[in-house]
């Protein structure tokens, strides 16, 4: 996804997780969100976690409200290429 909120979205997206902060002034998580809902509305696995205050670049979230985030990727990839 480019940012801009005006992706095209096929029936071909690779399953995706995304995470993205309230505060991001790069990535609007209002974009975000319906990006990820356009995936699952056409089949595709896809989730979201949106993180109240965060902006844009919280790296792996340590002592912020997205620590974890990485562990719910991995479980999310996982399940999607049946590895886990």
């Amino acid at each position: 996804m480019q940012y801009t909120g005006l992706s095209e979205v096929t029936k071909h997206e690779p399953p995706t997780y995304e995470c993205v902060g309230t505060r991001d002034g790069i990535a609007s998580y209002h974009s975000v969100r319906s990006y990820i809902r356009k995936i699952k509305k056409n089949g595709t696995d896809a989730e979201i976690q949106i993180f109240d205050g965060l902006t844009h670049g919280f790296g792996l979230g340590e002592w912020t409200v997205a620590e974890g985030w990485i562990n719910e990727a991995v479980r999310f990839l996982g399940k999607a290429s049946k590895i886990i």
